[in-house]
């Protein structure tokens, strides 16, 4: 899932993920999914809107620059990058340990 950093979300993307959830059905976890944002984030508007505040949520936040959002999303590749080497690492340390069934030798 892509997500924006220090989530800045539009006012028309909050009420529209709350529209999903409040007048079409649909479920948080789902409405999540389809949108790349947290549950809880979701469940706090939601929450929000219910108390007739959801237009003030966000409203404190600064605007992320095309750079800052470019900086972040080079990070989480990077991240996911480390992970999948780490992973490939201790995978070909198991399979060098282990003698390979099934052939001759």
């Amino acid at each position: 899932m892509e997500r924006i950093p220090n989530a800045y979300y539009t006012k028309e993307l909050r009420e529209e993920a709350v529209k999903l959830v409040t007048e079409q059905g649909l479920t948080i976890p789902d409405v999540g999914r389809r949108l790349s944002i947290p549950k809880s984030t979701i469940s706090y508007w939601v929450k929000e809107k219910r108390k007739g505040k959801l237009s003030l949520v966000g409203s404190s936040k600064k605007t992320l620059t095309e750079t800052e959002m470019e900086l972040a999303r080079i990070k989480r590749e990077l991240a996911q990058v480390k992970m999948e080497r780490d992973f490939l690492r201790k995978a070909a340390a198991y399979f060098a340990k282990e003698p390979q069934s099934g052939t001759r030798s």
